[in-house]
């Protein structure tokens, strides 16, 4: 059988996410203890239960982008066919870009030949070292690279409909163009934000990527369960 790779950041009361959005709430909303109130179950037998209280926006955490984030024509989550979420992927080493670093064409192409996989179609992940070297500190908010326009353009050349970065966005926070995310609005592609463990990974060549979304009403993305698949 293959094994799973969870590539998803676990969501915690309060954890880091992007500068423009408010911290995630998630509390224990009843204990078992304080459901013995609640005398279910039977006198020889309660049943007690636990239950968790969450509020947070579609974009915290790891989750994915529908078009619809940055095209106002585009399909919402609940739009997209379910088939987009899955398929063959490749990871790209990128640990070199450092810090507040830029994601250019060059840097690609080096690592796609270093992975050994021609991209043509697949969900393309890239390893920049962000979430090993900042989470959970609050750096991780304000460090991330971004790519470049250039770059964005020569993932959609090459078939690529989802890719995935760490951290909270494939742009840098030092830069309002947000020249990655227009890109992604007039190619039709979207992108993963927030994932981790990525360097489990590297050099595997094409492996099987799941990262399926709730089905939010008319909503501009949603967190998911990122999955890697390995021989």
């Amino acid at each position: 059988m293959a094994r799973i790779v969870d590539l998803t950041v676990t969501i915690e009361n309060c954890m880091p996410s992007h500068r423009t959005m408010p911290r995630p709430i998630y509390r224990r909303y009843l204990e078992h203890e304080e459901s013995k109130a609640l005398r279910l179950g039977t006198p020889e037998d309660p049943f007690t239960s636990a239950i968790e209280f969450v509020s947070m926006l579609t974009h915290i955490g790891t989750h994915v982008d529908a078009f619809f984030h940055t095209n106002a024509a585009g399909q919402t989550i609940d739009e997209m066919p379910l088939e987009l979420f899955m398929g063959k992927a490749v990871a790209l080493d990128l640990r070199q870009i450092p810090d507040l670093g830029t994601i250019d064409v060059a840097d690609l192409e080096a690592a796609e030949k270093q992975a050994g996989v021609g991209i043509d179609g697949h969900i393309v992940l890239l390893n920049t070292g962000l979430h090993a070297r900042h989470y959970p500190r609050e750096t991780v908010m304000f460090t991330n690279p971004g790519l470049t326009a250039a770059a964005t353009h020569w993932l959609a050349d090459r078939g690529v409909v989802l890719h995935g970065v760490e951290g909270p966005s494939t742009d840098r926070p030092d830069d309002p163009s947000f020249p990655s995310h227009r890109v992604c609005r007039d190619r039709g592609i979207a992108h993963y934000e927030w994932l981790c463990n990525l360097e489990s990974v590297i050099g595997k060549g094409v492996f099987h990527f799941q990262g399926v979304p709730l089905k939010f009403h008319q909503g501009s993305g949603s967190p998911v369960r990122a999955l890697a698949f390995l021989d």
